[in-house]
């Protein structure tokens, strides 16, 4: 969580950087009073005049903003329509709309809103009722998060002029692998995506080659494509936890990427460790259905500088104890990683 603190300058930096999940930003009468040009029902502090505070008022409607917003707050309201004409004084201004925990469905947002906001960086659409993502034309959007809506579909092309989309977070939604095959195409700095409590079968198709981080816990999968990650040369966490992974469904070598810092499959099926790289430092296979301890599972080969770099590896609700592990396991896992089996 970020920190404010005084004196004047650093509160307004903290409220322009501050992650948006946290709305943490000092009180309206901290920043100090309203200035002339602002919507009724809001407060736009003359010391931080291009923020417009319109959260928690119980809203039903989003209010006209006026001129030279670029921040604009509307999370925990009852806003249930998006009317045209709202943002018409703000098109090529408005940076960050947030929108979260309000009832918005798609049907109630009209032309002439979101779609005409061509310089939008940030856009916050969770805990509402959408079943479509709704995005802006701009080209400068770079964080995207719909977490929580009845998303159940997201058509291929959206994002296409999204160059420098680097975050997007759907996960508690109803989407499919069908749903998302395609999507995020054109995201060519995309870093970090999250579909996890999805529906997904398998792993997202067609993401690009700049990704670093996937979640895609609790869904329904059963495997991971052959070469999945080696289309994937920047991914370093991985996570596949709470899902339907069996061994079958695991290509051998699938994981073992010089990439990946650490990788969750965690509360799945496995009955084996699947192959690893040496560069992973940490492992979570708890809760599966593991009986055995393989040593080339860590280590394919071992030597002055081919063993294990793990430094975290959790083995517990498994069916295996620290006596199935090869008297000479010190050999590979020479990093003395921490092993939890209970």
């Amino acid at each position: 969580m970020c920190t404010l603190h005084v004196p004047l300058l650093a509160i307004l930096v903290s409220v322009a950087l501050c992650q948006y999940y946290d709305y943490d930003y000092p009180p309206v009468s901290v920043l100090g009073p309203s200035g002339p040009n602002c919507h009724q029902e809001c407060d736009c502090p003359v010391t931080f005049p291009s923020a417009m505070y319109c959260d928690s008022r119980k809203l039903k409607v989003v209010p006209v903003v006026p001129t030279g917003i670029k921040y604009l707050y509307l999370q925990n309201n009852q806003i249930e329509e998006i009317k045209a004409g709202v943002f018409d004084n703000v098109t090529a201004g408005l940076r960050w709309l947030v929108l979260d925990n309000n009832q918005i469905t798609n049907g109630k947002i009209e032309k002439g809103t979101i779609d005409k906001l061509t310089a939008l960086e940030k856009l916050f659409f969770s805990y509402n009722n959408l079943t479509e993502p709704i995005i802006p034309p701009s080209k400068s959007l770079d964080e995207l998060k719909m977490m929580h809506n009845k998303l159940n579909k997201f058509p291929s092309g959206l994002l296409s002029d999204k160059e420098n989309l680097t975050f997007i977070s759907l996960q508690h939604n109803q989407l499919t692998s069908e749903a998302i095959a395609g999507a995020f195409k054109g995201s060519k700095k995309l870093m970090s995506l999250d579909v996890s409590h999805n529906k997904l079968k398998k792993l997202p198709a067609g993401v690009p080659s700049s990704l670093e981080i996937l979640y895609a816990d609790y869904n329904d999968i059963e495997g991971v494509g052959t070469g999945y990650l080696n289309k994937l040369p920047k991914l370093q966490y991985l996570r596949i936890s709470h899902n339907k992974l069996v061994d079958s469904g695991i290509p051998s070598g699938v994981f073992n990427v010089s990439t990946l810092v650490e990788l969750d499959l965690s509360f799945n099926k496995l009955k084996s460790i699947p192959e690893i790289h040496e560069q992973l430092e940490q492992l979570y296979l708890q809760a599966n259905e593991i009986n055995k301890i393989d040593l080339s599972s860590f280590c394919k080969y071992i030597g002055p500088s081919n063993y294990s770099h793990l430094k975290h590896l959790r083995l517990d609700a498994n069916n295996v104890t620290s006596s199935n592990f090869p008297i000479d396991y010190s050999q590979c896992l020479r990093q003395n990683p921490d092993i939890m089996f209970e």
